[in-house]
């Protein structure tokens, strides 16, 4: 089932489960919940070895989006382009290992959504606050695109944008709680996707942020 119009019901008014918006695409309502609890000191240490930061594109505009990386190679942005490197440019030093707890959660999530054997070695760790916006745009700076994107939402609620393959195709309109996980891959691998401007709506854990750690196999 593919949703079209963002519900304003807290998280736990949403539906459980697995829905599909694509022939290989999934949202899995409240999966990340059970990890709650190990997810977020996790994330505070990463925060803590690579601090968020607001990158730069390669056009010169400084993105909305707060972000961080951790795993094997960590997604970079600026003057130069768009790529995966192992080391952190601000620091010169390797970004944070993979908790984990992201780790397991990320191979859950693929599984459920039927591809067995996920192995990230990447987790772009994105921060929004009230107004925060992510554009329409394909994952595509990765060698393979046999795995899937597995995406992770926590804290304050947002409305996913997941479009076709063509970026002007119509974009479903899909509400995201915390603890929701969206997978896709296969068919709807280099579906373009993005995030519309966040209202604020603080959540109990996080207050006004919201994070989502989208896990790549990117090497």
């Amino acid at each position: 089932m593919t949703l079209d119009l963002f519900s304003d019901a807290p998280d736990a008014d949403l539906p459980r489960g697995r829905e599909a918006i694509g022939p290989g695409a999934f949202v899995l309502r409240g999966f990340a919940l059970p990890f709650v609890d190990e997810l977020l000191p996790a994330l505070n240490e990463v925060e803590q070895r690579a601090a968020f930061r607001h990158l730069v594109t390669p056009g010169g505009l400084t993105m909305s989006v707060a972000m961080t990386n951790c795993g094997r190679l960590g997604w970079i942005s600026d003057r130069r382009g768009y790529r995966y490197g192992e080391l952190d440019p601000e620091t010169g030093r390797p970004w944070p290992p993979m908790p984990a707890v992201f780790e397991h959660l990320a191979q859950a999530a693929a599984a459920e959504a039927g591809y067995e054997g996920f192995a990230p070695d990447a987790c772009l760790v994105n921060r929004y606050e009230p107004g925060t916006r992510l554009s329409l745009h394909q994952d595509k700076d990765e060698r393979d695109y046999g795995a899937p994107i597995v995406s992770v939402s926590l804290g304050m609620p947002a409305t996913f944008l997941f479009g076709g393959l063509a970026r002007g195709d119509k974009a479903a309109r899909i509400p995201l709680g915390h603890g929701d996980v969206v997978v896709w891959g296969g068919p709807d691998r280099l579906r373009y996707h993005g995030v519309l401007p966040l209202a604020d709506r603080p959540h109990a854990l996080l207050g006004s942020r919201r994070i989502n750690l989208t896990f790549r196999k990117a090497g």
